[in-house]
């Protein structure tokens, strides 16, 4: 199995770099097309909801053909085939349309990792294996920063798509080559979604997928850009590193969170206790969004270090999941936690344009977004205390 993980592994860096790609290109974006904060929030919420909505035709697929024809195809097709879209978009709707096409293309690669990781190796370790392909995979996250920023400043913003195009082509194919499936299980076993959804005791885990990644997510897909650029006057390579900061953040939290289920005894506490206090930091951020520069980056980067938790989370609801329907169950796990940052940046694009307008002080429409996500994260804790722990 580990040449095809390696090549899952691969297309995961750059669905975390498509996810996030956005905060360094809104400069040249608006230089180059108009596109305003506004647009990109549309467009990085599209990609959200687009890769939410596969979740459920993604985890049927695996199911039933798995990983390597579903994570080939989509990726070639949605991810390649999106970035060729996004080098030659000339209007801001374009880049929705690329978006689309990407979140299409994005949409099973974790998923067919870890429908692999439910189906070949121990459930006691799946929180930790997760961890560590997000963990490598938020490298991706890291390659949406500075490397991105310098990539545009010396080749040009359409030069570098069309490159990140041509790997995710290269990519697929390795997924097609590398990839061994699984044998099937339960073949004389029918299940559906709606079988996932009769089980009460996911139902309180549900909220926590909802809101664990929002205000990371939101921040590093979208709003630590605009926000830095118009309230602290930072540039394109400031924002660059302001976001590198935060990459390398999601990372060390992603290792951090990996092994606590099992040396602490407990996956719930971990969850709650990791994003009660991402949901302080974002609340820090709202009350006091012109604290100052540097106080802004260290709540985005404890943001970005406690929201982390995804891995754990998809392990304490997999505990609960039969193992014929694990990879419906784990695309609808994705479905919530990628869903919920979809709508969430196209609901905080359109508090922004609410707030803002001539005369408003220029941090007021992101105080409003980040008080959004506060709020939100609070109630979605308050909702996972309901739950219950189960560890392997």
């Amino acid at each position: 199995m580990i040449p095809g993980l390696i090549f899952l592994c691969g297309t995961y860096i750059l669905s975390q770099f498509y996810r996030a790609f956005l905060a360094v290109l809104a400069e040249v974006l608006q230089a180059d097309l108009g596109a305003g904060a506004d647009d990109l929030a549309l467009a990085s919420g599209l990609w959200f909801l687009t890769f939410a909505l596969m979740q459920i035709p993604v985890g049927e697929a695996l199911d039933r053909i798995g990983p390597r024809r579903t994570a080939g195809w989509l990726f070639l097709i949605g991810g390649a085939g999106g970035a060729v879209v996004f080098a030659l978009a000339t209007a801001p709707w374009h880049i929705s349309v690329a978006m689309v096409l990407i979140g299409i293309g994005c949409s099973p690669v974790l998923m067919a990792s870890f429908y692999i990781f439910s189906r070949v190796y121990p459930a006691a370790m799946f929180a930790t294996l997760g961890s560590v392909m997000i963990g490598v995979g938020s490298l991706g996250n890291i390659a949406g920063t500075v490397p991105l920023a310098w990539a545009i400043e010396t080749l040009g913003w359409r030069e570098t798509l069309w490159g990140v195009a041509g790997v995710s082509a290269l990519l697929a194919g390795g997924v097609f080559l590398s990839v061994r499936d699984p044998a099937r299980v339960g073949q004389g076993q029918a299940g559906s979604v709606l079988d996932l959804l009769r089980l009460p005791a996911l139902w309180a885990i549900f909220p926590m997928l909802i809101v664990n990644y929002l205000a990371a997510g939101g921040l590093r897909g979208l709003w630590v850009g605009p926000y830095l650029s118009d309230v602290y006057g930072a540039t394109n390579a400031v924002v660059g590193q302001a976001t590198l900061y935060m990459g390398l953040a999601m990372i060390v939290g992603t290792f951090a969170y990996g092994p606590l289920d099992r040396l602490l005894g407990t996956r719930k506490w971990v969850i709650f206790g990791g994003n009660f206090l991402g949901t302080l930091a974002i609340a820090a951020l709202a009350l006091f969004p012109l604290a100052g520069y540097w106080p802004a980056i260290l709540m985005i980067v404890v943001i970005g270090f406690f929201g982390s938790s995804f891995p754990v989370i998809m392990a304490h609801a997999r505990a609960f999941v039969p193992p014929h329907l694990a990879g419906r169950g784990m695309t609808l796990m994705n479905l919530f936690g990628i869903g919920g940052v979809g709508v969430f940046q196209v609901v905080t694009g359109r508090v922004y344009a609410g707030v803002d307008g001539e005369g408003v002080a220029v941090h007021l429409p992101y105080q409003a977004v980040f008080a959004v996500f506060a709020v939100t994260m609070a109630l979605g804790l308050a909702a996972y205390l309901f739950s219950r722990d189960r560890v392997d």
